[in-house]
C-alpha cells in the first residue's frame, strides 16, 4: 500500500466494506505492520500493534469517528506481541472493548511476564523497540475457540484454527467482505515488489501444521487475504495458487536452512549465513531483513530438533 506510517486507508481489495488499515510504523520500518479496524454496529480493532505508537491506533479510531468508548471489540489472531503487544494498551484507552483472544493464550495477556520473557528471548536486539504490553482485566477477556463467532454487525468474524505458526493463532473469516484476517497463516506479503516470504519464528513454530493451515485458508478460498504483515491483497479467483506459493516458499526456506545446517559448522554459523544473505534489506532496511531472518532461521532449527 502506498501510504505513509499512521495514514488511514480504506481497504478497497475485492469488495470489501467498512474496512480500514493503517501502518504502525513496527519496528520503526514502513510496510512492515499494520492493523485493521472495522466500523460496524460494533467497531472493532483487528490485531494491536508492538504497543509501540498505539496512540496511532488511537487517532485513527477518532478520524474514524469512532469514539473510544464505542469501540466494542479488539481482535488479535494470536499473541506474539507483534499482534497483540497493544491490547491492553488499546483497553485501557477504550473502556468498553471486549478483548478477543485465542483461548491458550489468555492467561498470558493477562499476565504477559512469561510472555515478555519469550520474546525477549526470540527477537533479541529487535526488543528495543517493544514496550512492556499491560496487563488485561480478566474480566475484560473473551476466549475464543474455533468455530465462535464475533457478531460486530453486519460483518462477522469466524474464527478457524491455524496452529502451524504458533499453536494459539486464529485466522478470522469476514464472509461479508469475502476476506480472511490470515495473521501469520499466510506469510508476510510485501506489496511493493509483491512478495511473499516466510515467517517461522521459535517456538512453536512447525512446517506440518503450516501447510495444513494453508490448505485450511484454500478452502474458506476467500477474495481477499488481510495480512497483518502486511495489507490486504486481492486475490480474487487465484486464492489457491496465492496460497500454494506461500506453501512453496515455506518448504524451500526449511529446506534451505536444514541444507545449510548440514554445510556448516554449528547453528551460529547458519544464523550468521542467513543474517547476511536476506533479499528484504531493500523492502524493510538491512537491520530488520537481517533480524527478521535470523529469527526464522532459529525458528526453523528449533522445528527441526523436534523432529529429530
Amino acid at each position: 500500500m502506498d501510504s505513509a506510517i499512521g495514514d488511514v486507508q480504506e481497504v478497497t481489495a475485492g469488495e470489501c466494506t467498512d474496512c480500514y488499515f493503517l501502518d504502525t510504523g513496527m519496528y520503526e520500518t514502513a510496510g512492515y505492520g499494520g492493523v485493521y479496524i472495522v466500523d460496524d454496529d460494533n467497531p472493532a480493532v483487528v490485531e494491536t500493534g508492538l504497543g509501540t505508537n498505539h496512540e496511532l491506533i488511537l487517532e485513527a479510531l477518532e478520524e474514524l469517528e469512532i469514539a473510544y468508548e464505542d469501540l466494542a471489540a479488539i481482535v488479535v489472531t494470536h499473541i506474539h506481541l507483534d499482534h497483540a503487544g497493544g491490547a491492553g494498551l488499546l483497553a485501557e484507552a477504550c473502556p468498553n472493548a471486549d478483548v478477543y483472544v485465542p483461548a491458550p493464550g489468555t492467561s498470558l495477556l493477562a499476565d504477559p511476564s512469561k510472555l515478555v520473557a519469550g520474546t525477549k528471548a526470540a527477537v533479541g536486539d529487535q526488543w528495543q523497540y517493544y514496550v512492556d504490553p499491560l496487563p488485561i482485566d480478566e474480566d475484560r477477556i473473551v476466549s475464543v475457540e474455533e468455530g465462535d463467532v464475533i457478531d460486530l454487525g453486519t460483518h462477522e468474524l469466524r474464527a478457524h484454527h491455524a496452529p502451524g505458526h504458533a499453536f494459539h493463532q486464529l485466522v478470522y473469516e469476514d464472509p461479508a467482505n469475502d476476506a480472511v484476517f490470515v495473521g501469520d497463516a499466510a506469510g508476510i506479503w510485501a506489496p511493493g515488489p509483491e512478495t511473499i516470504t516466510e515467517t517461522s519464528p521459535p517456538s512453536d513454530f512447525d512446517l506440518e501444521e503450516c501447510l495444513a493451515d494453508v490448505e485450511m485458508l484454500q478452502e474458506l478460498d476467500p477474495d481477499v487475504l488481510l495480512y497483518t504483515h502486511f495489507g490486504p491483497r486481492a486475490v480474487g479467483d487465484n486464492a489457491e495458487a496465492a496460497l500454494e506459493e506461500y506453501a512453496t516458499v515455506l518448504t524451500e526456506w526449511v529446506d534451505e536452512v536444514e541444507s545449510k545446517r548440514e554445510e556448516l559448522e554449528g547453528d551460529e554459523a547458519v544464523l550468521e549465513h542467513f543474517a547476511a544473505s536476506s533479499e528484504m534489506a531493500d523492502t524493510w532496511g538491512a537491520e530488520k531483513a537481517s533480524a527478521e531472518a535470523v529469527m526464522n532461521a532459529r525458528g526453523v532449527l528449533g522445528y527441526l530438533d523436534a523432529d529429530e
